[in-house]
């Protein structure tokens, strides 16, 4: 029995190093380290493993932390936005767009706003803008051409900062471990520092079972150029912001800028925070806030199917069980020319319901021209396998070439069922052979599709 315990472990850290790459193929932002981010289709940016929050929320997490942060309000309506910044009772205001996309201060929105952050100088003036943001898409560098709606916008107090600094923490893979990330170039893009000035970049690396020390702190506080009168108070912050790091299973915070104020304190302006998906079981209250409207529909589609799903930028369709065997199923794809459309793991204890899911999340995508079903039968039964595709094809009513491969568990009662099957799935048992038909069916559909042309597959007798 140890032996499968190890197995399991094994599995799963293996299927997280899997996600992990396919994170990074799929443009998910890294701090340095060569993960600068970079501009992607907007598909491709938008399939996230971890959780991101909007920065109202993350400043809620800092203030319960005794972190010190700008006051400020959440409004959903210009009249809201109207009351919030008269609540707050400053004349000198900063009005935010909540979208989960990096470059809010250069983007554009609906309607020709420039700027998803805004100074503005009366409530009326923040009732007016914010009547610009919400309910409109911001395009930003990240968000590309499809953009992110805007429902909320954050209303804080203006602070006067003294100098800006850059601080953040991320899991590190060089130090197997959290690493505190420092500079004295805040408030700007940092990818940019990192590329310009290297050396501009302060890195404490943290032994996660020992925790945090003051004495490390105090080191990157002064590394960062920190004030002598002000490197306590910022270590002190540096740790209060590892602790929440640590007890929300966070994977980065990111304060940009951590400030000087011009009242002589220490404060967060700005934060971004990730948090690790695999955590959602103990972190309920975290994702709970989780703005679906920020994400690709089909993520959630996903969630809810408890479907394993990464949209990627192919022409074939891959329903696979088991994380090795996905990744197997797209190199053998590329192998032979094609191009896989994502990555789908339904996991080994799929029903005929979750097939159906599957199957309508991979045909959502309509770049879609063919799909491959890989399905080994260990813990997952081919039999619930084939009813799944019958029953998915049947009601969904797909016209484009399925090509199945099967093998393991109950292989001959599937094979019997799609035999029986009037639909029109092409079983094959080689793998090789499946690849090689499903990126020759895959072109056929698209030149057809070139050519405006219907096309009708017929079963060989």
């Amino acid at each position: 029995m140890v032996w499968f315990c190890h197995w399991v472990v094994l599995d799963l850290r293996f299927y997280s190093l899997l996600l992990l790459c396919l994170q990074v193929l799929g443009g998910s932002s890294g701090l340095f380290g060569g993960h600068v981010p970079q501009p992607q289709p907007p598909h491709l940016q938008q399939q996230q493993r971890n959780l991101s929050l909007h920065e109202y929320m993350s400043i809620g997490l800092l203030k319960e932390a005794g972190i010190s942060v700008p006051a400020g309000m959440v409004a959903s309506s210009s009249e809201e936005a109207y009351a919030v910044a008269k609540e707050i009772g400053s004349k000198d205001l900063v009005v935010k767009a909540q979208v989960l996309a990096g470059g809010r201060g250069k983007g554009t929105f609906e309607g020709g706003l420039k700027g998803g952050v805004r100074i503005v100088y009366s409530p009326e003036e923040a009732r007016d803008i914010s009547s610009q943001m919400i309910g409109r898409k911001l395009y930003t560098k990240q968000t590309g051409e499809a953009g992110r709606i805007c429902n909320q916008v954050f209303i804080c107090e203006r602070r006067y900062p003294r100098r800006e600094y850059y601080f953040a923490i991320t899991m590190e893979r060089s130090y197997q471990g959290p690493v505190l990330i420092g500079s004295s170039q805040g408030g700007v893009n940092i990818e940019d520092v990192a590329a310009e000035n290297p050396d501009a970049i302060v890195k404490e690396p943290i032994d996660i079972v020992e925790g945090i020390k003051m004495e490390q702190a105090v080191k990157v506080a002064q590394k960062m150029g920190f004030p002598p009168a002000l490197i306590n108070e910022a270590a002190e912050n540096m740790i209060k912001l590892y602790n929440l790091f640590i007890k929300y299973d966070a994977s980065m915070v990111e304060i940009n800028p951590m400030v000087e104020d011009s009242s002589g304190i220490v404060m967060c302006m700005d934060a971004k925070i990730n948090f690790d998906s695999n955590a959602a079981y103990r972190q309920k209250m975290v994702f709970d806030m989780q703005d679906w409207t920020q994400e690709d529909p089909r993520d959630r589609q996903a969630a809810k199917a408890d479907l394993n799903y990464i949209g990627l930028d192919g022409t074939i369709g891959c329903l696979v069980n088991g994380a090795g065997l996905a990744m197997a199923t797209m190199d053998i794809i590329k192998l032979h020319g094609g191009t896989p459309a994502n990555f789908l793991d339904v996991g080994g204890g799929a029903t005929a319901h979750q097939v159906t899911e599957a199957f309508k999340l991979i045909t959502s995508d309509r770049k879609v021209q063919a799909i491959l079903v890989n399905i080994f039968g260990g813990i997952m039964r081919c039999d619930v396998i084939a009813q799944g595709i019958i029953m998915a094809v049947r009601d969904l009513d797909l016209k484009i070439p399925i090509v199945v491969r099967l093998q393991g568990t109950r292989v001959d009662d599937a094979k019997a069922l799609i035999a029986a099957s009037p639909l029109k799935i092409l079983a094959c048992d080689d793998l090789d052979e499946a690849a090689k038909m499903v990126v020759k069916l895959s072109e056929i559909v698209s030149l057809a599709k070139e050519a405006q042309v219907d096309i009708t597959f017929q079963l060989p007798i």
